[in-house]
């Protein structure tokens, strides 16, 4: 059993939660506290320039001093944007928010945005794939294997 993005993404439907480069990081952390989310998108029309995440909001707003309600999102965002597609799978979610130590992932289809992966989706999704190859194991064993 291996879980793909897609897989992760129709247990979680595809809202994705954006801001505007110009909205105020104050805007985009009620968005992000209104949806309980850790992170959200920046967009400019459909096209993905950015991500804005709590670690983003405390290193470059909160720790300098600067203040939400008088910041835009561009100037703390970070504009580096990886992603993933939807044939990926967990394992390999995990081992690009482990390399480039990040918490969310954005899905891209054709260039289209389709779903975001938080590092909480790739856990349950691996220790799913743990679960049921222990009790493939557990079913092999008992059988007399």
């Amino acid at each position: 059993m291996i879980t793909t993005v897609g897989q992760m993404l129709e247990g979680k439907g595809s809202d994705v939660w954006s801001v505007g480069p110009e909205a105020t990081v104050f805007e985009a952390l009620r968005l992000m506290a209104d949806r309980n989310v850790g992170a959200v998108l920046v967009r400019s029309g459909e096209q993905l320039v950015g991500i804005l995440s709590e670690r983003d909001y405390a290193r470059k707003v909160a720790l300098l001093g600067k203040a939400s309600k008088d910041t835009p999102v561009r100037d703390v965002m970070s504009s580096k944007v990886y992603f993933v597609r939807p044939d990926q799978t967990a394992s390999d979610c995990m081992a690009t928010m482990t390399e480039k130590r990040i918490r969310h992932l954005p899905a891209m289809h054709e260039g289209k945005l389709v779903g975001m992966i938080s590092i909480g989706d790739v856990v349950r999704a691996i220790l799913a794939e743990q679960q049921f190859t222990i009790q493939q194991l557990e079913t092999y064993i008992n059988s007399g294997g």
